[in-house]
């Protein structure tokens, strides 16, 4: 193309601004450019190396024609080898014949007049390989305080920590399951705020794994209602507890294969799994646990690993209370349930000065997450009390985010 007919100059892409007449061209890295009557600089010269460069055409209509001295002067100051004195030299000529000035990268604020090439799109970010909801449990001393209402956590979700899926627990709205009205304003408040409804927590309706069965059973019957609740608000599951008095492994697991399955089989009606978290007990066993899930084999029966819920027995005999005395390994734990996992909960206690949560190894419990196949919710579970819960459910939030986009 004839440079003196097109007024035109191929720059290459580099890291300053250059300025040829009136227009600046701001490029991202340090660059090269040369008069299409000048030669193309090669492989190997030293000043500058422009190797295999990406070319992009601009316009100039005040350019106007160069002499043949403001054309050497431009191609020996881009191409010829400088001492420092040298380049000052080119660099003053340069100006004083108005051809250009360079400056330091961000240090011009003039767009080109026209660019008839295409600028390299920023690098896009990673998708995760799973959607991110936030347990209710991590608002637990707001919520027990008074400070939040349970028909404002799908907002707070929202609009306070840029969350989309939430999942309930029972505690915080229990005498509430069976009204209808109640649930419907819970459901209108997430849909107002573009907020899924993910599943239910439930406590405090029995232990599904006791070897009495009345007492089995009355615990079965109380969960109904939670099923219910969990379709009208189109969760996918209501998340149980296998708890067992029972001293013999054996006989807790048969009595949780009765109660999960019998629950199970209601769930299917209305369309709502069933799953198991690791919380105390033989339930923090994964392989006794993983065991109940073979035996019970319904396509609606699952679990919901907990990265932390891993104390199989503690000092008082109690699922909760007391020092921990015997815990099961997390890593193994969570492998062996994510084959049945309809849902994982990411729990957390503190964090370092890094971010990284101070107990569980999020790096290595997401790669058997991601190992898994698994790509549904994980759903955020601050537990700590150093933190606030605020600052917790953000730091979390944001090791997810860091973890899942890097592994």
């Amino acid at each position: 193309m004839d440079f003196y007919k097109k007024n035109e100059i191929i720059i290459y892409r580099s890291c300053s601004i250059v300025s040829f007449g009136l227009d600046f061209i701001p490029h991202h890295f340090r660059f090269c450019a040369f008069a299409l009557a000048s030669p193309q600089p090669q492989k190997g010269r030293t000043s500058p190396q422009c190797t295999k460069p990406k070319m992009v055409r601009y316009s100039n209509p005040a350019l106007g024609r160069f002499s043949i001295h403001q054309q050497s002067t431009l191609h020996n100051f881009f191409f010829m080898k400088k001492t420092r004195r040298s380049f000052i030299k080119h660099a003053g000529t340069a100006a004083g014949a108005g051809l250009f000035w360079l400056y330091g990268c961000g240090g011009g604020n003039h767009a080109p007049q026209k660019e008839t090439g295409t600028k390299p799109a920023p690098a896009a970010q990673k998708e995760l390989f799973f959607n991110i909801s936030l347990a209710q449990w991590s608002l637990h001393r707001a919520l027990f305080d008074k400070k939040m209402d349970n028909l404002d956590f799908a907002a707070t979700a929202r609009n306070k920590y840029g969350i989309g899926a939430v999942e309930y627990v029972s505690q915080f709205f229990a005498d509430k399951a069976e009204e209808k009205a109640y649930l419907a304003e819970m459901n209108k408040r997430a849909a107002d705020n573009g907020v899924k409804n993910v599943l239910i927590m439930i406590d405090r309706e029995g232990h599904l794994a006791e070897s009495d069965d009345k007492e089995r059973n009355q615990a079965v019957e109380n969960h109904y209602k939670w099923i219910d609740a969990a379709h009208a608000l189109g969760c996918h599951s209501i998340r149980v507890n296998a708890f067992s008095s029972n001293p013999d492994m054996k006989e807790a697991a048969k009595a949780a294969v009765e109660g999960l399955g019998k629950l199970a089989e209601h769930g299917q009606q209305a369309g709502i799994n069933v799953i198991v978290e690791n919380h105390g007990g033989y339930s923090s066993n994964g392989k006794w646990l993983s065991g109940v899930m073979k035996a019970i084999n319904l396509p609606n029966i699952g679990t919901l690993p907990d990265f932390g819920n891993f104390c199989i027995r503690r000092d008082t005999g109690k699922e909760w209370e007391g020092k921990c005395v015997e815990e099961y390994d997390r890593y193994l734990g969570v492998k062996e349930l994510m084959p049945f996992a309809k849902g994982v909960s990411a729990k957390s206690y503190d964090f370092d000065e890094k971010g990284n949560e101070t107990k569980i190894d999020f790096y290595k419990m997401l790669k058997v997450v991601k190992d898994a196949g698994y790509s549904g919710h994980i759903g955020i579970e601050y537990e700590g009390s150093r933190l606030s819960e605020d600052e917790g459910i953000k730091k979390t939030k944001a090791l997810l985010e860091k973890v899942g986009r890097e592994i």
